[in-house]
């Protein structure tokens, strides 16, 4: 049965899409690509962000594969402007999932987009494909998996942060890797 790798980018500059890794960033980039439970990817996904591109970067090269980029694993737009309250306002969205603010994205809209993405990686038949994307976004991927992942899940992801989803049965099975 297949595993699927999802990662989280590496230490950022900031938010933009172009924002770019810190040194910090830069060398946890290098260390993914030597982890040795990736060695067996056969397809990597990522957000176009630059942040998210580079952190996997190296472990592309390591591998031989090419970086696919895909707009549908960019982060999750919570409202379209700053709004101070944001994390009270990204709380209310994993208890209603049909929650959204204007210029957002719900969290069932965003959820069904990364799925959308996984379903045809595994329609393909890749047997080890990685997903390179954001907090929030994997937060409610995971979520969509298994309910008990929500905003306290959220608030303890790293930079990088990575899941093993492995698909045994009909529901996938979750492992938070150490980095």
């Amino acid at each position: 049965m297949p595993n699927m790798y999802i990662i989280r980018h590496c230490e950022a500059q900031g938010q933009s899409p172009n924002a770019a890794l810190t040194e910090k960033g830069r060398r946890q980039a290098e260390a993914l690509a030597h982890l040795a439970e990736m060695q067996q990817i056969d397809i990597i996904v990522t957000s176009p962000y630059e942040r998210a591109y580079r952190t996997i970067q190296p472990l592309a090269e390591r591998l031989g594969l090419k970086v696919v980029t895909d707009e549908r694993l960019i982060e999750r737009v919570l409202c379209g402007q700053d709004a101070p309250q944001w994390r009270d306002m990204l709380r209310r969205t994993y208890d209603d999932p049909h929650l959204c603010y204007l210029g957002g994205e719900s969290t069932s809209a965003a959820a069904a987009r990364a799925n959308q993405v996984v379903s045809e990686l595994l329609e393909q038949g890749y047997h080890e494909p990685a997903i390179v994307s954001h907090g929030n976004l994997i937060s409610l991927l995971l979520r969509s998996w298994d309910a008990t992942y929500g905003f306290a899940e959220w608030e303890a992801m790293t930079n990088p942060d990575i899941y093993r989803v492995s698909w045994n049965t009909d529901i996938p099975l979750i492992r938070r890797l150490l980095v």
